[in-house]
């Protein structure tokens, strides 16, 4: 899939929170957020981080932030979507897979 930055500045318009994470330079290096309708349920996505700081415990940080904020709001049910290979990742960080869910393009 390719980028689209040009959508961030409606992403954070519309998101509950983010995180980043910035190097020693300031320069962004990790990146994640919650959304949804501000009730009791968000959707956690997009934790990237750069290729160069990868396996570091970076993106962990960043999802841990996030859940620490969830709590704080209020937000019973956080949910992710992910590809299979970091399933591992997220086992990590307290999320259990589970079926239930069917999605598709509004396109």
């Amino acid at each position: 899939m390719e980028r689209r930055d040009e959508d961030y500045p409606t992403l954070f318009e519309r998101c509950n929170f983010w995180a980043v994470v910035r190097d020693e330079h300031d320069e962004l290096i990790g990146f994640g957020y919650v959304c949804g309708m501000r009730l009791e349920h968000g959707y956690m996505e997009d934790i990237i981080v750069h290729p160069s700081y990868r396996k570091k415990g970076i993106g962990g940080q960043i999802v841990e932030a996030l859940l620490q904020e969830a709590r704080v709001i209020g937000l019973e049910v956080v949910t992710v979507t992910y590809d299979p290979t970091h399933e591992s990742f997220y086992r990590r960080s307290g999320f259990l897979p589970g079926g239930g869910g069917v999605w598709r393009a509004s396109i």
